[in-house]
Formats: structure tokens, C-alpha cells, sequence
């Protein structure tokens, strides 16, 4: 890797400081956003159609664009991945983990995966794009797939939507209005 200061070869991955210009290189994580979308008390979940995690079922959801919040990259998400329109009741948590075998520079790609509550809004049939999505599915809390994608963090974000379902915690107050 090379400094983004002054172009000079860093003596290790980031975070480093530059021996040549004394710059600072951090490594951080990149911004992704989903929905766990609920009607009739089920989840729609999305079976991956590609790499990482292909064949995996997930929860709608990607990386933020520059600019996104991340509450308007799961309605985008959502949209591009099952063809539904929703609306974001609430905020579940985020959570860190990795992308899987891509990596960031020789490491892992790090990811800070924001997930919100959030209801469909019309059309209930999904439209899917083939080259993200092989299957859209609405489950049960009791029927979702063991084969879960990202794992380290989906597996306790879905215990954590169980629990909000069961409490009756899918609309919950957003105190950042701009998104």
C-alpha cells in the first residue's frame, strides 16, 4: 500500500503513519445499511445470487453510497434487491463484521452494518434482479433459514428482531429526521 499524502510505500497496512511525510492512514470500516422488513409478523429474506455468501439467504441490504445515510441505503436496498417499497418504522442496531474473501489492501474488508425496522408499502410481489438475488421469501420468526449469510453479525441481528417482534418494538423513535 501507498500513502494517499505523498505517494511513498507504507512500511505496513494501515493504520500507519507515513515515515516519509508523517501522514496518518487509518483503516476504516465501510458504511452498509439493510431493513428487516416485517408484515404479517414475517421477515423478508433475500437468497444471495452471488459471491460472498452465494446461495445464503440475507436481509435486504449493501454498502452506503458516499453521501447515503444509511437509512436511505436500506430503502434503496430493499427496492433494488426485491422490487418492494417500504417505509422505516425503526432503528434495530448495528453491528461490525467482515465481508468475507474480499479483501482491503491484503485484509479483511471490514463492515459497519446499520439494520432498520421497516414495512412494505404497496405491491407485495417481488421483482428481482437475478445478478444480486436468486429468491425472495417472507418467514416466520420460527422458520427462518439456518443458512443465514454473514453469520457473525446476521445471526444476532435477526435474535435481536425476534425479541423486538415479540415486544412489540418494530416502530421505534428516529431522533435523526434529515435522512
Amino acid at each position: 500500500m501507498f500513502c494517499s499524502a505523498c505517494g511513498a510505500r507504507l512500511a505496513t497496512l494501515p493504520p500507519v503513519t507515513c515515515s516519509a511525510c508523517g501522514t496518518p492512514i487509518w483503516r476504516n470500516a465501510k458504511p452498509c445499511a439493510g431493513a428487516f422488513v416485517t408484515h404479517d409478523r414475517c421477515l423478508l429474506l433475500v437468497r444471495r445470487a452471488s459471491a460472498p455468501w452465494f446461495d445464503f439467504w440475507d436481509v435486504p441490504g449493501g454498502f452506503c453510497d458516499p453521501t447515503e445515510h444509511p437509512r436511505a441505503t436500506a430503502v434503496r436496498e430493499v427496492f433494488e434487491e426485491s422490487g418492494l417499497r417500504v417505509r422505516v418504522t425503526g432503528f434495530l442496531g448495528m453491528w461490525i463484521d467482515d465481508y468475507g474473501p474480499e479483501t482491503d489492501g491484503g485484509q479483511p474488508t471490514i463492515t459497519l452494518n446499520a439494520y432498520y425496522h421497516a414495512v412494505p408499502t404497496g405491491d407485495l410481489t417481488p421483482r428481482i434482479d437475478p445478478a444480486e438475488v436468486a429468491e425472495v421469501r417472507w418467514f416466520s420468526p420460527d422458520e427462518i433459514p439456518r443458512a443465514l449469510a454473514f453469520p457473525n453479525h446476521i445471526g444476532p441481528a435477526v435474535i435481536a428482531w425476534k425479541e423486538a417482534l415479540a415486544r412489540n418494538l418494530l416502530v421505534t423513535p428516529m431522533l435523526d429526521l434529515r435522512a
